[in-house]
């Protein structure tokens, strides 16, 4: 048995052909699971393994361009990928189970207010000491309790643009000055830290809060809750680990 998977590092697509049992890889603590064996159709577009972030640069411990998530939580996102495919979209994921060593990189990397070469792709008029402040990047992240994740909608059949990341693209900007993704409109890239990113902005207009609440009622309907200052970012309520912060690699 094979799965061809389409996985998106940096804008460059790559398809894989995983033959089971053909790869050795480590084994996951109890309770975790890769999302590509729960359910190989949705999209993967893994972006702290590369440099599209807004940090610039591969974050520690993502290895390889990998979902992790708890088995209740990729059950949970089989079930939304079903439901979409249904409505002619698909999910397309951008970061799973958070290592705590990113997080601490994240920490780091914040620290330093001459490393900004990200800024206008991704916080354009956030005070890059404000980040942790206004609540867009945490010392301690739901990601590494393994049952949050970051993603959007794109339609059936649609293909991630190749393309370089580019320091100068606009997060908040019309699509055409952001980088390129397949998603559907959000109105913002991901990874925007701004208000227009706030899940119900009414300035993004009616289109696009059309296009987020779509995805807020797919996930909330298989138990996910969405962190309001971010249209990408969903925890599954009833986690099986909710006072547990893991830093196991990506791998």
């Amino acid at each position: 048995m094979s799965m061809r998977l389409t996985v998106i590092v940096a804008g460059a697509v790559l398809l894989l052909t995983q033959c089971a049992g053909s790869i050795n890889a480590p084994a996951l603590p109890s309770g975790f699971s890769t999302l590509t064996r729960v359910d190989d159709t949705i999209e993967l577009d893994m972006r702290y393994v590369g440099s599209n972030n807004f940090v610039g640069r591969p974050i520690n411990g993502y290895l390889a361009p990998a979902c992790v998530l708890t088995t209740p939580a990729a059950n949970a996102l089989a079930q939304v990928q079903a439901e979409a495919n249904l409505q002619g979209y698909s999910l397309k994921v951008y970061d799973c189970f958070r290592p705590q060593r990113a997080v601490d990189h994240f920490v780091a990397w914040a620290a330093d207010p001459d490393d900004d070469k990200m800024k206008a792709a991704f916080y354009p008029d956030v005070p890059k000491d404000e980040l942790f402040s206004r609540g867009y990047i945490a010392e301690r992240s739901g990601h590494s309790r393994g049952s949050t994740v970051d993603l959007t909608l794109v339609r059936l059949g649609s293909l991630q643009p190749q393309a370089e990341p580019m320091a100068d693209d606009d997060c908040r900007g019309s699509e055409p000055r952001r980088f390129p993704d397949n998603s559907i409109n959000m109105g913002t890239s991901y990874d925007c830290f701004d208000p227009l990113s706030h899940t119900d902005n009414p300035e993004v207009g009616a289109d696009v809060l059309a296009n987020r609440h779509l995805l807020r009622e797919l996930m909330e309907a298989a138990g996910f809750a969405n962190y309001d200052q971010e249209w990408w970012h969903y925890t599954l309520r009833d986690e099986p680990f909710p006072d547990q912060y893991f830093d196991f690699p990506i791998q």
